[in-house]
């Protein structure tokens, strides 16, 4: 999904101006150092900091990683939490990719019963939300799912609840549009 155009609400207020506490990605470019992501993670714990999803994976230069944190803050907390990260010895960069444009994506599986009628239904939503089977078995499908965190709650509301075996989302991962680039 693309993000960065100012939401107006049906007033014709931007929504940043109803909230106090919105939803940030932070991406953070660290040395891929043992301790490096405990440290992070020490940091938001030690000051009551939320992380609502945290991806981390080593980049294109195998001496960074690169880190993307969704949390929950004002403008002021999201800021001291940028001080703090920048702070760490192992962070080489920290932004907040909620302050330009970004395309965030997540992925999920999920395993749903399908059995009977189910199983066509099944493929018939998977397709919908343009999701691809791949699993099968007699009983069941997994389900593989790419999106934007709402596309996936959606799937998941759509569906009948109980056809739900198991889920797992890897988290949100996120990059700044165009020339935007998160580099040492």
């Amino acid at each position: 999904m693309l993000h960065g155009s100012p939401a107006v609400t049906a007033s014709g207020m931007g929504l940043a101006a109803k909230e106090t506490s919105m939803k940030h990605i932070i991406a953070v470019l660290l040395e891929n150092e043992p301790g490096a992501l405990s440290r992070v993670v020490a940091l938001f714990s030690a000051r009551g900091y939320n992380i609502e999803s945290l991806t981390v994976a080593t980049t294109e230069d195998p001496s960074l990683s690169r880190m993307t944190i969704v949390t929950t803050g004002s403008d002021e907390v999201i800021e001291q939490i940028t001080k703090h990260l920048n702070r760490l010895i192992d962070v080489v960069k920290v932004v907040d990719l909620t302050e330009g444009q970004f395309t965030e994506r997540e992925l999920m599986l999920i395993k749903v019963r399908a059995v009977g009628k189910e199983r066509e239904e099944m493929k018939r939503m998977a397709d919908i939300f343009r999701g691809h089977i791949v699993d099968v078995t007699e009983k069941s499908y997994t389900i593989e799912l790419t999106g934007d965190t709402s596309k996936l709650d959606a799937f998941i509301v759509a569906i009948d609840r109980t056809a739900i075996l198991e889920t797992v989302r890897t988290g949100t991962s996120g990059i700044g549009r165009g020339e935007r680039i998160l580099r040492a």
